[in-house]
């Protein structure tokens, strides 16, 4: 009876000895000569010589001297092409990274040394400078409020060794620094380096995962912070809700300059809107754009609308568009006298009743010359209720002997008639029903109409003189 190998079993096997081979793989290495260590709350980068005879790993613990003191950092890679691991770059492709994500700033130190793979005092004692950054801060804040200074203390950072520890503060104002360092040190009893951030280095310290369910760019690799403007959620035609585009900061995600560049690159190939273009369909115009399918809406000149790709497009063999189609003709006037404005019809075709003119005097002088068929209305005829246009009224008794042609008082810039004050009445006299009394506490009344008695006129009972008669269809004289 033959024996018939199992699958997983063969899987084991297959496993176990892809083990073997890289574990003796890794004992044939040499030892790292430069690594690259990640270190502080800030994520600071840095490549320091190695002179260990250990094999650390992508992920390690390391002790490294920097230019705060001891610290502990995590190692993310080595720069000599013979080290410790597949995944060691060379120290060219590095710095290829470096000027590509920031230049001149990014945050990349290169003084100082890696001095061993940490041990468990060192983890220890850094588990318990972690556990203490609670009351530091505590303390902090203590020495703030004393001091009367409005700011807001994000971290406190102890190091390994305990040359220094860093404060770091948020403030809309100006602060002076070596008073409050002073104060800082006497508290703490340590060298204390004060630092004042921004809304984005404090989301890199004290932020961890976004709303995308990754961990927060500005904690992880990102270590430029550069402004975001609202172009770039317009041009990705994102929403442009602050709420939805605003990260952990209470800034415009910067996610949004990933694509930034690809997007500008990419309407650079598009046509703009309103240029006449050649298709296989013929020629038109260019409506609308869309950046990631590269696609042009353009209205061919049959009128119809076709969705063409940017590489089909091609220069118009016409550059004059075809003629219009004719305009409607306009509505012509039947020959002869116009109707009168009372009588014309509005565009729902019924007939506009006619409307009362108001005003009385010389402002109706001017409409009864207008509309010949108005005519004095009786006494006791009621306004109408529309809106009618104010016109001063002349209130001297016999006023309308000395008013110009037309029944009108004088315009702004007209003379005025010899012995005619401003106020209607003539020089040494008063007016009619005033009593004799100064101009100066003649404040604003309603003047009668000239001709009119002392209990006549609007709103004293009587009614205005020379009003038209809706009802009557003769002229007045």
């Amino acid at each position: 009876m033959s024996i018939q190998p199992l699958p997983q079993f063969e899987a084991d096997l297959s496993e176990y000895l892809r083990e073997r081979e890289d574990r003796d793989a890794y004992e044939r290495l040499n030892v790292p000569t430069a690594i690259v260590v990640r270190f502080g709350v800030m994520r600071m980068v840095g490549e320091f010589p190695y002179k260990g005879d250990a094999k650390p790993g992508c992920g390690s613990k390391i002790v490294v001297r920097t230019h705060r003191g001891h610290e502990l950092g995590e190692m993310l890679t080595s720069t000599c092409p013979n080290a410790g691991c597949a995944s060691s770059v060379s120290r060219k492709q590095m710095l290829e990274y470096i000027e590509s994500s920031g230049g001149r700033d990014y945050p990349f130190y290169s003084k100082g040394q890696a001095l061993r793979i940490a041990t468990g005092e060192d983890l220890d004692r850094q588990a318990q400078i972690e556990q203490s950054m609670h009351g530091l801060r505590a303390i902090a804040r203590d020495v703030l409020n004393r001091m009367s200074i409005d700011a807001k203390v994000v971290n406190v950072e102890p190091i390994l060794g305990g040359e220094r520890t860093s404060v770091y503060l948020t403030s809309e104002q100006r602060i002076e620094l070596p008073e409050l360092t002073r104060e800082l040190g006497r508290a703490l009893d340590q060298r204390v380096e004060v630092r004042t951030i921004g809304a984005r280095d404090e989301a890199r310290i004290n932020a961890d995962y976004e709303r995308c369910g990754q961990y927060c760019c500005c904690k992880s690799f990102l270590k430029v912070l550069k402004p975001v403007s609202m172009k770039s959620a317009k041009m990705q035609k994102a929403t442009l809700d602050p709420l939805k585009i605003s990260g952990r900061c209470g800034r415009l995600m910067c996610c949004l300059r990933y694509e930034d560049q690809t997007y500008d690159d990419l309407r650079k190939n598009l046509p703009h809107r309103k240029a006449r273009v050649g298709t296989p369909e013929g020629d038109g115009y260019v409506m609308d754009t869309q950046i990631l399918t590269q696609l042009a809406l353009v209205r061919l000149d049959s009128g119809e609308q076709a969705a063409i790709p940017v590489e089909n497009l091609t220069e118009p063999e016409s550059q004059t568009p075809p003629p219009p189609s004719a305009p409607a003709a306009p509505r012509s006037r039947p020959p002869g006298p116009r109707a009168p404005r009372s009588e014309r019809s509005d565009r729902s075709g019924r007939t506009r009743p006619e409307t009362p003119a108001s005003g009385s005097g010389s402002g109706s002088g001017e409409r009864r010359a207008k509309t010949k068929d108005a005519s004095p209305s009786a006494e006791g005829e009621t306004k109408s209720p529309g809106k009618r246009r104010r016109r001063r009224r002349r209130s001297a008794t016999g006023s309308d002997q000395n008013a110009p042609a037309g029944g009108r008082p004088p315009r702004q810039g007209e003379p005025r008639p010899q012995g005619e004050s401003r106020g209607g009445e003539k020089s040494g006299e008063s007016g009619s029903g005033s009593g004799g009394q100064s101009k100066k506490k003649r404040r604003r009344r309603r003047r009668r109409p000239p001709g009119a008695g002392p209990g006549e006129g609007p709103g004293r009972g009587g009614s205005p003189p020379n009003r038209p008669d809706p009802g009557s269809g003769a002229g007045s004289s």
